[in-house]
């Protein structure tokens, strides 16, 4: 379905955006990840998954909280496959504190990342979407874009912002063959999470069964991760013609979070 596109996917080295990635490449389009930890291992999975497309797998390291960077990095991929036809924003990092507590410089890198770079990006890569009249941008906000949790303001703050951003770009270019929509997942276990399932084994001297129980128990009525191949899939069906007057939607993939 997508051959001959381009997708660049940030945050893509694991987790999230490694699945949509992957579920990108096995339709056909070429990739270009960004990220840090095991490059290599994140470009034979996504190189794997499209094998049968003779897709190419690129990689850029831009740190996503510096503009210049960023900029480096939607010129590299314009100059290695003609232009970004499919952009997800997925780039995230979390901080835990209460509002008093929380850390300027953590609040900052947090606004910077989860939000301001999916603005740069963004930016950079609709003059050639609008002039191709195809386009499809989707950015991995969050459940806490439509609801809140204590202690993660920043990210609760950022995650509202994507949403808004979305449905700016999308009313921005509703005439047109490019659209923006978001994905809202709930819990997903991903490195980010295995983190905080970790932290709360740790401090209630629990095993980390009950500590994933207790964490899901909190939120999620379903009583279980959403997955990056589900995330994936939906990504994949935000590319497809059936969603093409699907503009500036939260959709919401969360085993009922939201809706408690």
């Amino acid at each position: 379905m997508l051959k001959g596109k381009t997708a660049l996917v940030t945050g893509s080295t694991s987790g999230i955006g490694l699945g949509i990635a992957q579920a990108l490449a096995a339709q056909g389009a070429n990739i270009v990840l960004n990220g840090f930890g095991d490059v290599d291992a994140a470009k034979a999975q996504v190189a794997a998954a499209g094998h049968a497309h003779g897709i190419s797998v690129d990689y850029h390291g831009a740190d996503m909280s510096k503009p210049a960077e960023i900029e480096a990095m939607m010129a590299f991929a314009a100059e290695r496959l003609g232009r970004v036809d499919i952009l997800v924003n997925n780039a995230g990092i979390q901080h835990v504190a209460t509002v008093q507590e929380f850390p300027v410089e953590k609040w900052d890198a947090i606004l910077a990342i989860n939000l301001s770079s999916a603005f740069h990006t963004t930016r950079l890569a609709l003059p050639s979407m609008q002039k191709a009249n195809w386009g499809r941008i989707i950015n991995v906000a969050s459940v806490h874009g439509l609801v809140a949790s204590a202690q993660k303001s920043a990210y609760v703050a950022a995650k509202h912002g994507i949403v808004g951003f979305t449905k700016a770009t999308a009313l921005e270019n509703a005439t047109t063959g490019v659209t923006c929509n978001a994905i809202c997942p709930g819990w997903v276990l991903t490195p980010l999470v295995q983190k905080q399932v970790d932290a709360k084994a740790q401090a209630q001297g629990i095993s980390t069964e009950d500590a994933t129980k207790q964490l899901l128990g909190e939120k999620e009525p379903s009583m279980q991760f959403t997955t990056p191949e589900e995330l994936g899939a939906l990504a994949v069906f935000f590319c497809s013609d059936a969603a093409s007057n699907v503009r500036g939607v939260a959709w919401n993939m969360d085993g009922g979070w939201a809706a408690q």
